[in-house]
Parts: C-alpha cells; sequence; structure tokens
C-alpha cells in the first residue's frame, strides 16, 4: 500500500491548525475573566534561548503553508510576521488553512520522489518529497504547535490532550 502524500498532509494541517485556533479561543477566554495582559501570553517563552509563543504560532503556520506549497509546486504565501494579538495569530491560522484547502491530491500525491530544496542562508538541504514531509515539516509543525500549547499550559489555560487532538 502506498502513502497518500496529499492524506498524510493537508487533512492532518487543517486538522491541527484548526485545534490550535481553539486552544487560543480558550487562551483569549482566560484572558478575559482574569483581565490579563494578553502579551504577557503572547510574548512569553518557555527558555531564554527559545521563540515566543507568538513566533510559534506562525512557524507552524509557515511550515503548514511551505510543504504543501513545495510538495504541490505552487509559489508560498509570504506572510509579514506582525502578529501581536491573538486574534492577529487566529487570523494567520485561518489564512494559512484557507491556502492550505486550495490544495487538490492531484497535486500533491505523487510527489513522494520530488525534489525540494530548502535554503537557510548560504546553506541548502536536499530532500524527497516523502522524507521533506515525513521527516522534516510534519515534525517540525508538531513541535511548534506542542510548544505553543506548552506556553499556554504551563501559564494556566485550562488545556487538556482532547483539545491538542480534537477529532482527527
Amino acid at each position: 500500500m502506498t502513502i497518500s502524500m496529499y492524506q498524510a498532509s493537508v487533512p492532518r494541517f487543517v486538522n491541527i491548525l484548526g485545534n490550535l485556533s481553539g486552544i487560543l479561543d480558550k487562551a483569549q477566554a482566560h484572558i478575559d475573566a482574569k483581565k490579563l495582559d494578553p502579551t504577557a501570553l503572547t510574548a512569553y517563552r518557555l527558555f531564554p534561548d527559545m521563540l515566543p509563543m507568538t513566533k510559534q504560532v506562525q512557524i507552524a503556520c509557515d511550515t503548514a503553508k511551505g510543504v504543501v506549497a513545495r510538495l504541490a509546486g505552487v509559489e508560498i504565501p509570504a506572510y509579514e510576521d506582525n502578529e501581536k494579538t491573538l486574534a492577529e495569530l487566529k487570523a494567520r491560522i485561518a489564512k494559512t488553512v484557507a491556502f492550505i484547502q486550495t490544495m487538490t491530491p492531484a497535486q500533491i500525491d505523487g510527489t513522494e520522489d520530488k525534489a525540494i530544496v530548502i535554503k537557510r542562508g548560504d546553506k541548502e538541504t536536499h530532500y524527497k518529497g516523502m522524507q521533506f514531509l515525513l521527516g522534516h515539516a510534519l515534525p517540525n509543525f508538531y513541535f511548534h504547535v506542542t510548544t505553543t500549547y506548552n506556553i499556554l499550559r504551563h501559564n494556566g489555560i485550562e488545556l487538556g490532550k482532547r483539545d491538542y487532538l480534537g477529532n482527527p
């Protein structure tokens, strides 16, 4: 049995990004109920050398839209990375989901061996499609979503595993 690259990517990203948006709703409700400064959460880091929560959400979105665009052979939409509030982060998630949902199985299935080159500064990393999706993009995506969850949970937001997993 072969894996559907589409099924392993688009529905998974859409599901977890929807769950992440719901998690941010719970964070907003907590902020409103406790009358907290929302930047206390959006700027929070688990450790000084880690990125703040805002950047965690941005990277999760960038990873999701980047992998499906690369696999489909379409241009990756550029976002400004200027979100400061939970509402702005939710809007970014919604924009990412809307883009991802424009991809079709015909665009992504069959890309298991597609050459993918990622450039970071002067360094290039070469992947095959499946290796990029399963070995790099999905773990990176889940890392940043999990870190967002952990930042919020650490700061007293009542979240559980069901919030993270939703209904896959």
